[in-house]
């Protein structure tokens, strides 16, 4: 049977971890992360997680390190223009929100649009 979780853990071990077991696991750079604490506002929010699990959060906290009771959660991480929509899983823990949320789209090239210049509506014959 194949395990599918965080680091040999399966998805109900790691639900049940607190923040400070988590931390022990993780990789020394959330770990010091978790080590300072969160933010007022981010502890806010983890409230509002706890509180209603099953309701869509919308945070702007791109820095938020994901810990195991954010697992099975929706959330709408803001990148800048909108809120992308983000289902937390347990391979996504230890990285952060922002890592999900990308604040910038794939270029997309195609013929001129209205109102484009003439150099631009330049086909070339050969």
């Amino acid at each position: 049977m194949e395990r599918i979780g965080y680091k040999g853990f399966d998805k109900k071990e790691i639900k049940k971890m607190s923040i400070e077991e988590f931390a022990k696991i993780a990789t020394a750079r959330i770990r010091r992360s978790l080590k300072r604490g969160f933010t007022e506002e981010q502890k806010k929010f983890l409230e509002n997680i706890r509180k209603n699990p099953n309701k869509f959060h919308k945070t702007h906290h791109r820095d938020m390190v994901i810990v195991p009771e954010m697992i099975g959660v929706k959330i709408g991480v803001y990148n800048g223009k909108e809120f992308v929509p983000v289902e937390i899983k347990p391979e996504m823990l230890g990285h952060r929100l922002g890592e999900f949320a990308l604040t910038r789209k794939q270029v997309k090239h195609s013929a001129p649009g209205f109102g484009a210049t003439r150099s631009s509506k330049y086909i070339p014959l050969k």
